[in-house]
């Protein structure tokens, strides 16, 4: 954590200090805001909090409830998603008080008697070792309170703007805040009054049933599995061997459950399979009570029994798989002549069932996907043409959300002996998708061509950067390099160096020299005036060397810059391989050294020589203004 640069704090170094709206910010919902936020689900709220680091912009999130969130539906968190709330500062922390997934037990009839289910494999979470992250069960609300907590103490002071509901919008392209957003007090003295709020943009995370994604005229397509499932957060007292697994659970003739444990050692979900639902049932089977789930729970895990002494939280829903063709207010034939005012993230875009845990965790990626762009937009940084490959980018991902879903339901819903794969096989072979990391963006404004993928094997270009261990050299401290990856809203450029040592002649110092002097160097070109030298983006090197090899006093000035009003030097950008767990082995990277740039949302935009520095400046042009 770096801090102490702006002078001596005593206090809670993550507590950021106020600036731009944030030093006044009035408590009222103001009458003109720049983001206007839709409901403060995981994927509104994560859009809020990264845009919370933009000081200069003032953006709200309304919420319908009262209050914050006691219990949330979604509770699944891979390890994609606590890599990003690494980047927020709250991995740590969550991780303790989460349930962490390291095994998945299957349980199956019995040869002997199918009457009975028996133990028939186990299958690792992680069998190939894909983040240094943990699969982890935790309440949504919990998810949402740490976003709360990033936003409160950020520089914009932000916090949601509860009691107001969403009712219609229009953009009326005219004037600075061309849309025009109806919202309804929903308590209080005001409750029932209409309040009108004029915004540059919005965001609708307001769920499967939207209100901004039909104000855009947007509607969800796609099919009814005709499959329902009961769903129960339970304590129960139970001689079920494995009730502290996650399980896949086949019986013969009573359906199946996907069992999950919950936080704190004793609370546990379970899907349990309800059965086919009739074309003419018109939703009776969510009528399906309580005592009726536990019912059948008890069925499919004989010859155990399950007595269920308190129910935390209980619904039932028919699986659907529906997705919206475009995420913003775009239609098809005003492509490329306009830039799109509303968008919608999560539930408002793509719906499916909660067996492969991906909804809060797709849906988190949507807002950090966005919620940059929107940024770098507001402040000047970039043309709102940067806007458009928000749902270029994510539509596609979440196709192939619905799509892997659609396969995993139907397993989940076959008997076992009906199986052309053992569910136990299928885990393991898709285990990279379900954990997050399968997304690849295509190359566009922001994703670079293939063509020195050669550089850097391991960080495919479209992907998120997968971190490596490290030395820092300063202070020989062990590190993992993408954890220093925090969401800022800045670039991340990784100058790994070719073989010479720190202050030798060599591609890496050429290199330095240019990206701290050139003109036509991103440093320059993009940062703004008056701002620290590494405002927009954070240069470190990595040198193929061991830490003590690495002269400081040698190091080109790039990568010690001097920042804050005192213009200390900045130590934190400087690394060295750590010869047991060498970072140039582990992720491909040539010996004559590479230049990764990384998103601000933690994904591999390019890879190029330390030779290409010609190409680095026009990469970074195609999205960003000169200063």
């Amino acid at each position: 954590m770096h801090f102490h640069h702006h002078g001596y704090v005593s206090t809670d170094p993550r507590i950021q200090d106020a600036a731009g709206v944030g030093l006044d910010r009035p408590d009222e919902l103001p009458d003109n805001v720049e983001v206007l936020i839709v409901g403060t689900g995981p994927a509104g709220m994560i859009t809020a909090a990264q845009l919370s680091q933009f000081p200069g912009i003032t953006t709200r999130i309304v919420e319908r409830r009262g209050e914050r969130l006691a219990i949330g539906q979604a509770d699944g968190i891979q390890a994609r998603s606590v890599e990003t709330f690494q980047a927020f500062g709250f991995a740590e922390r969550i991780i303790a008080e989460a349930y962490r997934i390291t095994e998945m037990a299957f349980w199956t009839p019995d040869p002997a008697d199918v009457t009975r289910i028996i133990r028939s494999a186990r299958a690792v979470d992680d069998p190939t070792g894909i983040s240094e992250f943990p699969h982890l069960i935790v309440n949504q609300a919990r998810v949402l309170d740490y976003f709360a907590e990033v936003m409160a103490h950020s520089p914009t002071r932000m916090e949601p703007d509860f009691g107001f509901d969403f009712r219609r919008l229009e953009n009326t392209d005219e004037g600075e805040y061309p849309v025009t957003v109806t919202l309804v007090h929903t308590t209080g003295e005001k409750m029932g009054q209409e309040r009108i709020v004029h915004a540059k943009y919005v965001v609708g995370a307001d769920g499967a049933r939207s209100a901004v994604r039909d104000s855009i005229g947007c509607t969800l397509a796609g099919d009814q599995a005709q499959h329902a499932w009961g769903v129960m957060d339970v304590l129960a007292v139970t001689d079920f061997p494995d009730i502290r697994m996650k399980c896949a659970i086949q019986s013969e003739s009573g359906g199946n459950i996907l069992l999950i444990p919950r936080e704190g050692g004793a609370l546990f979900r379970m899907y349990v399979d309800l059965g086919e639902v009739p074309a003419d049932d018109n939703g009776a089977v969510r009528k399906t009570t309580i005592d009726e789930i536990i019912a059948k729970a008890n069925q499919i895990i004989h010859p155990y029994s399950l007595d269920v002494k308190n129910v935390a939280w209980n619904s039932v829903y028919e699986v659907g798989h529906r997705l919206t063709d475009r995420f913003d207010d775009v239609l098809a034939h005003e492509i490329g002549t306009r830039m799109p005012r509303v968008f919608i993230t999560g539930d408002a875009c793509h719906t499916h069932s909660a067996k492969a845990g991906q909804g809060m965790n797709v849906s988190m990626q949507d807002g950090f996907n966005l919620a940059w762009k929107l940024g770098y937009v507001l402040e000047g940084r970039s043309p709102e043409s940067l806007l458009g490959t928000y749902s270029a980018e994510r539509q596609v991902i979440a196709k192939n959300l619905i799509d892997f879903d659609r396969t995993w339901s139907t397993l989940m819903a076959t008997k076992s002996e009906d199986l052309e794969v053992p569910l136990e096989e299928f885990y393991t072979q898709t285990a990279e998708f379900p954990s997050g990391f399968m997304t690849q963006y295509p190359p566009s404004m922001l994703i670079g061509e293939a063509t020195h993928q050669g550089l850097a094997t391991g960080f495919p270009l479209g992907k998120r950067f997968k971190s490596a261990p490290v030395m820092r050299v300063p202070d020989a401290n062990p590190v993992q390099l993408g954890h220093h990856h925090i969401a800022d809203g800045r670039w991340r450029v990784y100058a790994f160096a070719d073989a010479a040592t720190s202050g030798e002649a060599s591609a890496l110092s050429d290199w330095a020299e240019w990206i701290r002097t050139a003109p036509e160097s991103p440093l320059l070109a993009h940062t703004p005036a008056g701002s620290d030298i590494d405002s927009v983006f954070d240069i470190k090197v990595v040198y193929q060397q061991e830490h003590t090899g690495v002269d400081i006093g040698r190091v080109p000035e790039a990568f010690l810059p001097r920042t804050g009003p005192f213009e200390l030097i900045d130590y934190e950008k400087l690394y060295a391989t750590d010869l047991a767990n060498d970072i140039f082995e582990l992720r491909g990277i040539d010996r004559g050294g590479a230049v990764v740039v990384v998103r601000p949302d933690m994904y591999v935009a390019t890879v190029l020589p330390l030779t290409a520095t010609a190409e680095l400046a026009a990469f970074f042009r195609q999205m960003l203004l000169v200063r």
